[in-house]
């Protein structure tokens, strides 16, 4: 079946799935709308950390080991900035610099997050559109057992230590969606919309926050399949797991399907979640949804793909 696949992504679970996508989809098959919840300023510097991981992923120049930043990175301007003094919290890799100069001259200039995003990916040679989930300021906060901190400070700073007890997605209200994304979701030959396996409060939540968003998405016609970031129990990167106990939910697949049961047709999770129940009028599909390498993410798009098909079907 051929039309375009339209996937929500976060960091570094997302980009492994939409590399799968790209890998098994032909050209300009895929659209991906990122998270910018997570975007902030930093030493003047604006900072895109979800959308840069989609960039350096399908660029190929990710580095495997930290999940984040460029391969090969060297650290002299953080040695440099420690020796004065600065905060060095929050890593930025000499060559990783480039693109937050870059996107900063460029906003600075009056440009939109969309169109530099557009921009820096034909630089780097990604044939894969990506979209910001919007062109307006997006951020998320979380009130924890430290008070309200902005996301980068709970999440790098104090490495998710801190008891998660509410989130809010600031200026989401007033966000809007990138026309391009809603004319997607119009579209009647879209094949599929695909929630990539990203933390549902961190990565997808605040895309689907933006007023029209879910509504679009509910009312598309294609199928809407998600990949559960949960495999028996536990996160398989980050502070999924740890946030839906403090939040008062089961830490389970199950719960994450829960969150998008308005907006699903189908659910992708671990064999290791065969028995679990799906919510009503979603259909449960099992898989091995670890991605320790390509092939991995290959084979999951593929599966992924082959449930949305099916439910077109139907």
């Amino acid at each position: 079946m051929t039309g375009t696949v339209l996937a929500l992504a976060g960091g570094v679970g997302g980009a492994k799935l939409v590399l799968g996508l790209s890998r098994v989809l032909g050209a300009g098959e895929l659209v991906v709308v990122g998270n910018t919840g997570d975007d902030f300023s930093h030493l003047g510097l604006a900072i895109s950390p979800d959308l840069d991981t989609l960039l350096y992923t399908l660029a190929g120049l990710a580095d495997p080991s930290r999940g984040w930043g460029r391969e090969n990175e060297t650290w002299k301007f953080m040695e440099a900035l420690e020796q004065l003094g600065g905060p060095t919290w929050f890593r930025l890799g000499d060559a990783d610099l480039a693109l937050h100069v870059e996107r900063t001259r460029q906003l600075a200039a009056g440009e939109k997050l969309s169109a530099v995003t557009d921009r820096l990916r034909k630089q780097l040679g990604v044939a894969t559109r990506i979209l910001p989930m919007t062109d307006n300021p997006v951020r998320t906060r979380l009130r924890t057992s430290h008070g309200w901190l902005d996301f980068q400070d709970y999440f790098v700073r104090l490495r998710c230590e801190p008891v998660v007890q509410e989130l809010n997605y600031v200026g989401a209200e007033a966000a809007r969606p990138l026309p391009e994304v809603l004319d997607l979701l119009a579209d009647e030959k879209l094949r599929a919309v695909v929630t990539c396996p990203s933390n549902p409060f961190l990565s997808i939540e605040p895309i689907l926050a933006i007023p029209g968003m879910r509504t679009a998405i509910a009312n598309c016609r294609a199928p809407v399949v998600a990949v559960s970031p949960v495999i028996a129990g536990q996160a398989v990167k980050g502070p999924t797991t740890k946030m839906m106990r403090e939040l008062g939910l089961a830490a389970s697949a199950s719960a994450v399907a829960c969150r998008y049961a308005d907006l699903l047709d189908a659910f992708v999770v671990d064999e290791a979640d065969a028995a679990m129940a799906a919510p009503e009028g979603v259909r449960l599909v099992t898989a091995r949804t670890l991605m320790t390498c390509l092939a991995d993410r290959r084979r999951l798009a593929q599966i992924v793909l082959a449930a949305a098909d099916a439910e077109a079907d139907r």
